[in-house]
């Protein structure tokens, strides 16, 4: 998917195609994905889907969360995501069942190699696990797992997987601050 060796100042990151899909997908969310009412879901749901996005049932995604791929978004039964959220899904980014991704979150797989010569791009996938819920304005670094169960607080940076379930992380770095009662979460 990166072209390795470019010249980051001179040259494209992508091939063609990936620029050309991407391309297309960018004038689909805008003429028709963007300007839709809130409760269209199953339009905007459709929308991902026909460029390649797994999707669970009753996944709720306003209208004006942005996708940079969805052929690289995957996410599980009862997700919501929020007004405003980014997903830049230049590597896979999977959300589980149950999890709230809150209004201007941002899930970001996607960074350079500042020591590199051309300022390199890359890539790493980012997983939420199932009953996870990113408060509103949280930062996931490209590479994070996020465990089942586990609240961000708002406006957390998470830069570090978090491996252990069922706690509430705040701060940046995100740093554990409490817990988190399964037994009232889970269904």
């Amino acid at each position: 998917m990166i072209l390795e060796g470019q010249d980051s100042y001179t040259s494209p990151s992508f091939s063609l195609k990936q620029r050309l899909a991407r391309q297309l997908w960018d004038i689909t969310w805008m003429l028709l994905f963007r300007p839709t009412p809130r409760l269209m879901h199953g339009w905007r749901r459709a929308l991902l889907k026909a460029f390649g996005a797994k999707l669970g049932q009753y996944v709720h995604i306003h209208p004006s969360v942005k996708v940079w791929a969805p052929w690289n978004l995957t996410i599980d039964d009862y997700v919501g995501i929020g007004e405003g959220a980014v997903i830049y899904s230049m590597d896979r980014i999977h959300i589980g069942s149950f999890a709230v991704v809150s209004q201007g979150t941002y899930l970001c797989a996607g960074s350079h190699d500042f020591n590199s010569r051309n300022m390199q791009l890359t890539t790493a996938p980012i997983t939420i696990g199932k009953y996870t819920w990113l408060c509103a304005h949280t930062f996931v670094c490209p590479g994070v797992d996020i465990a089942e169960g586990t609240v961000i607080a708002a406006r957390g940076v998470v830069s570090k997987s978090v491996q252990t379930g069922w706690g509430v992380w705040a701060g940046v770095p995100a740093k554990k601050v409490g817990d988190r009662a399964r037994e009232q979460v889970q269904r």
